[in-house]
């Protein structure tokens, strides 16, 4: 990857809560078409770290660097950020035009069919199950087609097929030369398809054996 540089570049970041120090001299670069675990106790602070990076907290030291327009960074977390009185169709075609993309239509309809929702087009997002809240906003993150993701467990509440169609889309957005961040609740499995596995631990970040060789 000589001359391509990382689309999310992060140095000595730190960031407490009162007295409590969550992480210090924290450096990660994420590079093109990439996929990259984030892994570590409850409470290590891998969710923090996260929103540092997406520009949602700001670090109380070192600096964040994102390549990528805002419009093309995809942040998952475990709020889902849909509209219960709307149905799923509608979620997304207001997300499409809040975010001012072209072909809202379309790019609506491509990505219920991504996320297998199709047929739930017109169902309200309020009676979905937690399983299908999370598919819908799997789907509202790749409406923008994004070159730089951060998901934060987001196969939570979903089953085993779905679980494998969201690897399945985050492998395909990878070939595409996405930069992915995953927080992954099963580490031991996800590893298989990931570049490399980073581990917060003991208010720092290591890099682990394992994973794919890039």
């Amino acid at each position: 990857m000589d001359g391509v540089r990382p689309l999310l570049e992060v140095k000595g970041a730190a960031k407490a809560f009162g007295p409590r120090l969550l992480f210090r001299r924290v450096d990660v670069a994420l590079m093109p078409g990439t996929l990259t675990l984030l892994a570590g106790a409850n409470g290590a602070g891998k969710s923090t770290l996260m929103r540092v990076m997406a520009g949602l907290t700001r670090p109380d030291a070192g600096t964040v660097t994102r390549r990528v327009p805002d419009e093309k960074l995809g942040y998952m977390a475990h709020a889902t950020f849909l509209y219960p009185e709307l149905d799923a169709e509608e979620n997304l075609l207001f997300w499409a035009r809040a975010a001012g993309l072209d072909r809202p239509a379309e790019r609506t309809k491509n990505a219920l069919e991504a996320v297998g929702l199709s047929r739930h087009a017109h169902e309200r997002a309020g009676i979905f199950s937690r399983g299908m809240a999370q598919r819908l906003n799997l789907a509202r993150l790749i409406l923008a087609e994004p070159s730089l993701i951060l998901l934060d467990e987001p196969a939570t509440g979903l089953d085993a097929s779905s679980r494998r169609m969201l690897m399945e889309l985050m492998l395909k957005a990878r070939s595409e030369g996405a930069a992915i961040l995953w927080i992954s609740h099963d580490t031991a499995g996800d590893s298989r398809h990931a570049d490399r596995v980073l581990t917060l631990e003991n208010r720092s970040l290591r890099e682990d054996a394992g994973g794919l060789s890039c």
